[in-house]
């Protein structure tokens, strides 16, 4: 569940603790977290709702200015059903302190080495994680959609993979594009191949 940048300050401030969705079928779960950029969001219910039933006063704590501003957002999905998601601000994003964490010991590097591997090797499309890095460094601020044409990659893909990385604290986003984290730059030269 993505929020657009338009909600973050919401989120953030506690002003927003509503979110709805069309889906198949929901991506979250009563009890549940999710990480933002606002924070962490803890996940107070999710059920499944009559269009009918979304009122005024629901778009406005979903951020919205009024019902028909939500109702054109849901219908630019017409595929599926729509869910209200009740949620609270739990607390900061954990990525934020793990990415400014740029001193790496031996045993902190194996650990990032062992989890990119395994990222590389659960992925479709072959290792692409140094590659990555090696990339956002090359070309901070870049759109996501010139760096996956570099790589040939399909700009979706390519995102998610950014957000694996970004979970491990060695990206971050910005307003266009990436670039690598202290703790990216600091994982890229420590773990650079020897010639």
């Amino acid at each position: 569940m993505l929020f657009q940048r338009a909600f973050l300050d919401g989120l953030a401030n506690g002003s927003i603790t509503l979110a709805f969705r069309r889906w198949r079928r929901p991506t979250v779960k009563a009890g549940g977290t999710l990480t933002t950029r606002a924070g962490v969001l803890a996940i107070d219910a999710v059920e499944q709702v009559d269009e009918g039933a979304i009122s005024e006063a629901d778009a406005r704590r979903a951020g919205y200015p009024d019902r028909s501003a939500l109702m054109a957002a849901l219908n630019s999905r017409p595929d599926g059903h729509v869910y209200r998601i009740e949620l609270h601000r739990a607390g900061a994003d954990p990525r934020i302190a793990l990415r400014a964490d740029d001193t790496l010991d031996d045993d902190a590097i194996a650990d990032l080495a062992a989890r990119l591997a395994r990222l590389d090797k659960a992925s479709r499309h072959g290792a692409w994680t140094r590659e990555t890095l090696t990339l956002i460094a090359r070309h901070p601020a870049r759109r996501a959609v010139d760096l996956a044409d570099m790589v040939g990659r399909a700009k979706p893909d390519f995102k998610r993979d950014v957000r694996k990385l970004k979970v491990l604290g060695l990206t971050e986003s910005l307003e266009v594009g990436y670039r690598l984290s202290p703790r990216g730059k600091a994982y890229l030269k420590a773990s650079a191949p020897t010639v």
